[in-house]
């Protein structure tokens, strides 16, 4: 039997209820968090025993958006749910970080965690909500789980915190400058996990205080949780964390002194190459049963982290010889590819990026069929991370969660600085190729990117640079915070804490926590340090480039921007769309029409963006009385001679406006096929256009009465 358990709260402008005990009831955990009318199920499995041989923790977590929650069919041919989409891996990617380092050190059991949207209002962002489901999913199933956390998102608007702001709020985040901030923080009763944020220019204090609100604001959650397992949870699993300190002390004696001699080593690949011989060195003295011990990782682990963390807890030098604050030596060039519409290659130490921007037309952005709407993306940044950038042999395919995410933060990065699309029509492509790797190759994406966009005469509002910081933490009085960390930092240290901005301000920040959180004091040291590294950056930045060039790329299109009546796009597109056919096989611009009556002409060659522009004009202006045209001679009759002035316009010009004196006929002057310029009189009664030529001057195109008045007052 299955006792069905619900508790509710007053959680901002919405009512937050947990529910348990009535659907999934199979699974070790299942909760179904509910936020105004957004749902989300959180189901959580376990092993209850692990793999033989076993040596990493394999949890695994899955987030599902499924369209019949906002009462939509998918688009596309199957109809159906398929692999997941950039939000899909993103909301997965925000629910395993602050979760995983809160299991029981040691356990290695397989864990798997699915959230599934069932309903989602257009109001509450599903993200938030499966956050806490999974959460809550997690703590009542008995896992050896160390939490519960709690999750809130922030937004910045007048200058004051905003308690999850809403789905339409976020999506004028880029058009409304008092909406400044979407930040999603989670955390422990006691300490921020982690934090995920798009910003514009916010200061370090302003962030800092985001994170402390949302925290804050996240302990209602946390004890509704809480209250919850009280009466829903299942017996805790029987796992103690394995001591493996006899094989530790083992391994130390074996190879502490090869060990801490490789990590005297700077250069990357020899250091990697003489830890990996003490390695072999310690297993080899090892015995068969010490070999076949699941902790031995672990204990190797451990023997690594503890010489290189002691070193500079104790004031040491870093790996590389650095001190805590200094950034590596940075290397930066613009325009190396011919034929791409922006390029630069970025190098900071040993990671390398090399940034490739395309600019395209209205038809290359990207279509996003999601949840909340269908919407159109005009700037994208994709990241690679191939095995050759860290010396390494393996499998290349389609992007996996790391890849996607590292590019979706140097996007949040870069966004806050773009033109309005009404100032740059363009649609941007950022391609980020990383081509050496030790250490935060997101932020040389996005100082990489930021030079590439400034080479393809992007007008960016400012550079942007990024920087990724880490923390060494013993205890609360014996910690470190480090500047530009190495690829061995980050592994065996406890943050990971990136920052990107411009002079200015803050435009993204991620921190994802190793151990069970961190203190305000910490993060602020964090933030000073990382706006002094990305300063330094930006500075090395302008010796390759100040500002966005002022012409782009012999290759890359030109776009004009044009605004019709809308009753006229009918007559622009055609019947069938042969008018705007036919211009663009005349013209060889490409020609893109919004129900809005914006026409973006595109083209390389600045003659076809022209013959483009003039044919569409003919098309939707009104002919101007007293105005003078150039046109063309279609027919001679008795009376005069019509002539194509306007587009496919023709008017008359009597016989008696043709020149200066009488004519019997308009062949004395005037041939079928002769250009001619013309003045337009005015209409007659029925509408027909009356034209002259005699008061224009044919070579000049001047009126010839406004000179003689010119010279008379002379």
């Amino acid at each position: 039997m299955f006792d069905e358990v619900r508790k509710s709260i007053q959680w901002g402008q919405e009512t937050l209820t947990l529910e348990t005990g009535k659907v999934a009831r199979q699974a070790d955990g299942s909760v179904i968090a509910t936020l105004g009318e957004t749902s989300v199920m959180a189901n959580v499995t376990f092993a209850k025993e692990p793999k033989p041989g076993q040596d990493f923790f394999p949890l695994t977590v899955h987030y599902q958006e499924k369209f019949y929650a906002a009462g939509k069919i998918p688009g596309g041919f199957f109809k159906r749910e398929g692999r997941p989409s950039e939000k899909e891996t993103l909301t997965a990617r925000l629910i395993d970080r602050p979760v995983r380092p809160l299991f029981a050190p040691g356990f290695k059991h397989e864990v798997l965690v699915m959230c599934t949207v069932l309903s989602h209002d257009l109001v509450n962002d599903p993200d938030i909500v499966a956050m806490i489901a999974a959460s809550a999913a997690l703590t009542v199933s008995g896992v050896p789980f160390m939490g519960p956390i709690g999750a809130a998102r922030v937004g910045f608007s007048d200058g004051a915190y905003v308690l999850n702001p809403d789905v339409q709020d976020m999506d004028q985040l880029r058009s409304n400058p008092d909406q400044r901030l979407d930040l999603i923080v989670a955390g422990t009763k006691d300490a921020v996990m982690m934090v995920e944020s798009e910003a514009y220019e916010l200061t370090e204090d302003e962030m800092l205080g985001a994170v402390k609100f949302g925290h804050e604001q996240m302990q209602p959650v946390i004890d509704l949780i809480i209250d919850l397992a009280e009466e829903a949870a299942k017996e805790p699993f029987d796992f103690q964390s394995p001591d493996y300190s006899p094989l530790y002390q083992r391994v130390k004696s074996l190879g502490e002194d090869d060990m801490r001699k490789a990590y005297g080593i700077r250069n990357k690949a020899e250091r990697r190459d003489a830890i990996d011989a003490a390695q072999v060195k310690i297993r080899a003295g090892l015995s068969e049963e010490e070999l076949a011990n699941p902790n031995l990782g672990a204990a190797l682990k451990k023997l690594e982290s503890g010489i290189l963390r002691g070193d500079i807890i104790r004031g040491g030098a870093r790996i590389d010889g650095r001190d805590n604050r200094t950034v590596r030596a940075i290397d930066c060039e613009v325009g190396i590819l011919p034929r791409t519409h922006g390029s630069a290659l970025f190098t900071r130490g040993e990671t390398q990026a090399l940034a490739v921007v395309t600019l395209g037309t209205g038809d290359d952005e990207q279509f996003i069929d999601a949840l909340h709407g269908n919407s159109r993306s005009n700037f994208m940044l994709h990241y690679n991370f191939p095995p050759y950038s860290v010396g390494e042999v393996g499998r290349v395919g389609s992007p996996g969660r790391r890849e996607i995410g590292h590019g979706k933060l140097a996007w949040r990065a870069l966004q806050a600085v773009l033109p309005a699309p009404t100032d740059f029509p363009y649609t941007i492509r950022v391609v980020s190729e990383i081509t050496e790797s030790n250490g935060s190759s997101s932020m040389a994406s996005v100082c990489g990117g930021s030079l590439s966009m400034m080479d393809a005469g992007v007008p960016l509002k400012a550079p942007v640079a990024g920087v990724a910081m880490g923390l060494i933490l013993e205890d609360a009085d014996n910690w470190a915070v480090l500047t530009d960390i190495l690829g061995d930092e980050d592994h065996l240290g406890d943050m990971d804490f990136k920052v990107a901005g411009t002079e200015n301000g803050i435009t993204s920040l991620q921190m994802d926590i190793k151990v069970q959180g961190i203190t305000p004091e910490i993060m602020r040291q964090a933030l000073a340090q990382a706006k002094d590294g990305r300063m330094h950056i930006l500075g090395e930045m302008a010796h390759a480039l100040k500002e966005g060039r002022r012409e782009f790329s012999a290759h890359a299109p030109r776009i004009e921007t044009m605004t019709i009546p809308t009753d006229k796009i009918r007559e622009v597109i055609g019947s069938g769309g042969k008018v705007i056919r036919e211009i663009v096989e005349t013209s060889g611009a490409k020609v893109d029409i919004n129900d809005d009556g914006t026409i973006k002409i595109a083209s390389a060659n600045a003659d076809s963006i022209k013959k483009a522009y003039e044919m569409i004009y003919s098309i939707v202006a009104e002919p101007e009385e007293g105005r003078i045209y150039t046109g063309k001679v279609v027919k001679l009759v008795d009376f005069g001679a019509f002539v194509n002035f306007f587009g496919k316009r023709d008017g008359l010009v009597h016989v008696s406006q043709i020149a200066n004196k009488r004519l019997q006929h308009p062949n004395e002057i005037l041939k079928e096929g002769q250009e001619v310029k013309v003045k337009l009189l005015g209409f007659d009664d029925r509408g027909k256009v009356r034209l002259g030529m005699k008061m224009v001057d044919q070579e000049t195109g001047e009126e010839i009465v406004e000179k003689k008045v010119e010279a008379e007052a002379n």
